[in-house]
């Protein structure tokens, strides 16, 4: 399966970690998957609820979850993955993140090195490992 992220959905996690750096943001990805290709076209972010040390992880509220559901049913999309961020440290799972991966979902992880986006990696949840996954970028091409 190949995996494809628009730029534009890139720029708007960046711009939205960068700005809750230190601590750690999330969100939903967004998009359509045929089983050949996963095309992730939207993102929407949302609070970390982590009620320990946020800048170490991160906790995604059930509800904004069910609201996410809701949102890709209406909006004839599926929901595809999870975006956070690693502030300070690369961009590679957690024992947190291992704990709460589900097997459908891609995960890209962001890591933030002194509030400036530093690398941008995806995972996928295989046989309890959370495995690498490689994307590509689609860049727009307006008419001009």
């Amino acid at each position: 399966m190949s995996t494809i992220i628009d730029n534009s959905v890139l720029k708007d996690i960046r711009l939205r970690l960068e700005s809750d750096y230190p601590n750690e943001g999330c969100g939903f990805l967004f998009g359509l998957d045929n089983h050949r290709v996963r095309h992730i076209t939207q993102m929407i972010a949302v609070e970390n609820q982590s009620t320990g040390d946020q800048r170490r992880q991160f906790l995604i509220d059930p509800h904004d979850y069910l609201q996410a559901e809701r949102y890709a049913e209406k909006n004839g999309l599926q929901l595809l993955g999870i975006f956070h961020s690693h502030p300070d440290h690369p961009a590679i799972p957690s024992a947190h993140d291992l704990e709460f991966a589900q097997p459908w979902f891609s995960y890209f992880i962001h890591s933030i090195q002194k509030g400036k986006m530093a690398g941008t990696r995806s995972y996928r949840l295989i046989n309890d490992q959370l495995l690498e996954e490689k994307f590509n970028i689609r860049h727009s091409t307006k008419a001009i």
